[in-house]
Formats: structure tokens, C-alpha cells, sequence
């Protein structure tokens, strides 16, 4: 159904999209300041940020779409800007707002779209794997907002292309339609396809995504893979207990790697890794200490989100 290739090696895959340096400012205000990334062929390449980071905006200038006021963006070699022609035939995109005409009719859509590329897929197949066979007499202008971002998606793959960028890829979907549409993703991956995604849905990072860029105000705030970037969260993982007897607080901040500690109606909370759960569970034992409702959680890449945001949030 896709381009084939051999299996992504990590230890030696070419370098399909280059941002060196990326800066684009509107009204004198930075929106991307800075942003150097790279993404190799074959990975699935997330990109997280809070609104008004300069998500969009980075994603846009690896189309084509707006012109840098400075920096470097290159496509498989390629300047999207100068060959705009020949980036457009390896590249697919899904656009975080787009539309067609009114009365165009799936089916149509999914022609004409086809009709653009030289070798497009076999729209068929594709429809039926987004759900939208039984659309493809309607018009676009009576589709649900997620039958239209299903559309979207077959649109952006209908070319069969080198590289797919998708913008919020999942926005509008159901539970369903939005885990089936992952599963869609992980095989065009693995057949060979770079997919760089921009989404505000931290489980379909965390689920997708071979590496992550945290991009806030305008600059890469983070780049590893997403359980790289968990473990630089301020308390990887969450341990929470009652204990049958007090515990003195000098014992507790006495803990190693422990990142905080929070006492709240004699539920005590601590956040660290993976060794301070097990100098917690010596603490306990020491003291003859029962952990009532004991819980240990890991954290997760809303938290890490979260603490290389923070200031931003704030």
C-alpha cells in the first residue's frame, strides 16, 4: 500500500528533514526563535509545544509554506521555498485548519488529489482503512468534523509520500477512530515512511513517537525520545502512601533523589525515581512503619511536558 523499505536502523539512517537555526518573527514579535532539529528517515518525529510556541509555524516552513526570515530548512536536500515543486511531490501534509469545496464529494476529493502525483496510491484501500467508504458520495460540506480530519489524512498519504507532516493529527477524532488512525500511522512508518507529527495529545506522543522536540517560546526547549525526556522529569516517578504511624520530616528530605515531598490529610506524597522508592520502603521497615494504600506511579510525558513548560505556564 506504501513505499517499501528495509527496517529503520537508528544506527544508520540518512537525515531526511534539516532546521538549522530556523527564525521567522511577525509584527517584530519572534514566533520561532532559533529551532534546530533533525529527523531521520523512517522515524516518527514529534514535535510538543504550548499554543503559541511556534509549532505550526516551524512545520510550515519545512512545507513551503511561509518563507523563513532566517535559517536553513532542507527536505531530502531539498529547499522547500526554491523547489517547491519537487518537495511537494515527496512530501504529504495534513494542515492543522484546512478546506475544500463545499459540494466536492469524497470521492472526488480523493480523485483529484491522486490525479496530482505520478504514482499515487490506490485511494480505495485508504478510504476504507479511515472508515470513509461509506462517505465517498457525500459532500464535504455535510462530512462531521472527524470525518473531514479522516479525509485529511487520506489526502496527505494519497500521494505516497517520502515524508508526511500531520498537524494535529487526531483532533476531532473518537476514542476509536483516534486509536485506529495511530495504528495507521505505525504502519506507514514501517514501510518506510518519515512522519513528522505535531499534537497536544501527550498518550498519542508517548504511543507514537521515536523522538520528541519540546519546542516553548519559539526555541527547542528538549529533544529525546519520550522516555528520555520522562526521565529528565522532575520526579520520575510518584510514590504515595498513609503511613500507620508518623514519619519524621527529617527522614523523609533525607531521601535519596526525592524531587518533593507533600503531606495532605495524613496522605503523604513523594516524587523522585527509582531509588528513592526503595530507601522509602527501607525507611518503613526501619521504623516498623506500615504504608497504608500504597501507591508508586512512573510519571508520564504530561509530566515531563509539564516541567519543561513550566515557566511558560506560569
Amino acid at each position: 500500500m506504501w513505499r517499501t523499505g528495509p527496517g529503520r536502523d537508528p544506527r544508520n539512517m540518512p537525515t531526511v528533514i534539516e532546521v538549522t537555526d530556523l527564525r521567522k518573527s511577525y509584527g517584530g514579535r519572534a514566533v520561532v526563535d532559533g529551532v534546530s532539529l533533525a529527523v531521520e528517515e523512517g522515524e516518527i518525529f514529534g514535535i510538543l509545544g504550548p499554543n503559541g510556541a511556534g509549532k505550526t509555524t516551524t512545520v510550515e516552513c519545512v512545507e513551503g509554506l511561509r518563507v523563513p526570515d532566517a535559517g536553513r530548512v532542507r527536505v531530502a536536500g531539498l529547499d522547500p521555498v526554491a523547489d517547491h515543486e519537487k518537495v511537494a511531490r515527496l512530501l504529504g501534509a495534513q494542515l492543522q485548519q484546512s478546506e475544500l469545496q463545499p459540494k466536492l464529494t469524497v470521492r472526488e476529493a480523493l480523485e483529484l488529489y491522486a490525479s496530482f502525483y505520478p504514482g499515487p496510491l490506490d485511494w480505495a484501500p485508504l478510504a476504507e482503512r479511515l472508515g470513509l467508504t461509506g462517505k465517498l458520495a457525500t459532500r464535504f460540506g455535510r462530512l462531521s468534523g472527524g470525518q473531514r480530519q479522516r479525509l485529511f489524512i487520506a489526502l496527505a498519504l494519497i500521494g505516497n509520500p517520502r515524508v508526511v507532516v500531520l498537524d494535529e493529527l487526531t483532533t476531532g477524532l473518537d476514542p476509536r477512530a483516534r486509536r485506529d488512525t495511530w495504528k495507521l500511522i505505525e504502519d506507514v512508518r514501517d514501510r518506510g515512511v518519515t512522519v513528522l507529527l505535531v499534537t497536544h495529545f501527550m498518550e498519542e506522543a508517548q504511543r507514537l513517537c521515536d523522538r520528541i522536540a519540546v519546542i516553548d517560546k519559539g526555541r527547542v526547549a528538549a529533544l529525546d525520545t519520550p522516555a528520555g525526556l520522562i526521565r529528565r522529569s522532575a520526579g520520575a516517578t510518584v510514590i504515595s502512601f498513609t503511613p500507620s504511624e508518623p514519619l519524621d520530616d527529617h527522614d523523609l528530605v533525607a531521601l535519596p533523589a526525592l524531587a518533593s515531598v507533600e503531606r495532605k490529610d495524613g496522605r503523604i506524597t513523594l516524587s523522585g525515581t527509582d531509588e528513592t522508592v526503595n530507601a522509602v520502603i527501607t525507611l518503613l521497615a526501619r521504623n516498623h512503619v506500615t504504608a497504608h494504600q500504597l501507591r508508586v506511579v512512573d510519571a508520564t510525558l504530561d509530566d515531563a511536558f509539564l516541567d519543561l513548560t513550566k515557566e511558560e505556564a506560569a
